[in-house]
């Protein structure tokens, strides 16, 4: 592993007003699937880490594929750490030290293509869950044989690492089980930063089985959670899951699935048709969606379609006109 440099300092991309004051105001629009854009630059994402190992090896790719969504009208950009661990890094023969730079890193490089286009752009640092560590598809079962406490053990330094480079929101994403949820929003409530909490589900239940119902009170009773919904399932499972969310916690809802494919773990390889549609985000919005999106396999294109149906800033800069954004 090459050692980091360092690609967090503050630079231009500070949004005016905080994520929070955006969601009273209106929709705010979400990126797409980072490792689809990656996977479509040309990168190489079979490692373990996933699109986590370009934190060291090919950061100007990831400020690529971030500028290719804030070109396509994306107003959140979602950091390249979902797959990120200080166990991982480790592996791969980076210290302590090293892998919090890199942890750093990935806010740093957000921040920066944010800076391409002149208007806000938020930076939501992804906290993916211990599944996806694993880098076996069981995010998308959960329960994982480990208590509550010994999560937390494992998010802690994690979610620490992340805040500590100042992204403007803890995106807790694809999270399967209720149990993995209490865990995360403990620790994230040790750092004084808003969060959104986003579960993966199946069938109007999440991934471990758990009534909907159960998985977003936990949101509701958390202060620092400035919205909850669904990430990277089926947007036909979005549906009824947005108005869940909305009627359970009387938070603003986050809703990004993926494009309607499934991932097939043994083959490490998408199944299936794509059957996301921009069309139903309108509905989404009116059931109480207020981040709005998608995740694996949904690419700029439709990320632009999505700011043309909800009417959120538009990519005046997609020619061309925009800033370059800064690379090492």
């Amino acid at each position: 592993m090459q050692p980091a440099r360092d690609s967090s300092r503050p630079s231009a991309g500070t949004p005016s007003r905080s994520l929070a004051a955006a969601l009273a105001a209106g929709t705010v629009l979400l990126d797409g699937g980072l490792s689809n854009q990656l996977e479509a630059q040309g990168c190489d994402l079979s490692d373990a880490l996933w699109s986590a190992r370009l934190l060291a090896d090919g950061p100007e790719q990831i400020v690529a594929a971030h500028t290719a969504y804030v070109r396509a009208g994306a107003q959140v950009l979602i950091t390249a750490s979902y797959q990120a661990s200080f166990e991982g890094f480790g592996r791969r023969g980076a210290g302590r030290a090293e892998a919090a730079g890199l942890f750093a890193r990935s806010v740093g490089l957000a921040r920066r293509a944010a800076g391409s286009v002149e208007r806000d752009v938020w930076v939501a640092a992804s906290v993916g869950p211990y599944g996806a560590v694993m880098a076996d598809g069981s995010e998308y079962r959960g329960r994982y044989g480990l208590s509550v406490r010994e999560l937390e053990r494992f998010h802690r330094p994690r979610i620490e690492a992340l805040a500590a480079a100042g992204p403007d929101v803890l995106a807790l994403e694809t999270v399967p089980d209720v149990d993995e949820a209490q865990a995360l929003l403990r620790v994230a409530q040790e750092c004084g930063l808003p969060v959104w909490l986003s579960f993966t589900v199946a069938g109007g239940r999440t991934r471990a089985g758990q009534p909907l119902e159960e998985a977003f009170g936990l949101a509701a009773e958390h202060d620092r959670v400035l919205a909850a919904g669904v990430n990277c399932c089926d947007p036909a499972d979005a549906d009824a899951a947005v108005r869940t969310a909305a009627e359970v916690t009387g938070k603003p809802v986050v809703v990004y699935p993926n494009s309607g494919e499934r991932w097939d773990a043994g083959q490490r390889a998408w199944t299936g048709e794509a059957t996301f549609d921009p069309g139903r985000a309108r509905a989404w919005r009116a059931a109480g969606a207020r981040l709005v999106g998608g995740c694996c396999r949904v690419g700029p294109g439709t990320v632009a379609e999505l700011a043309a149906r909800l009417g959120t800033p538009e990519a005046h800069d997609q020619e061309g006109g925009g800033k370059e954004p800064e690379t090492e």
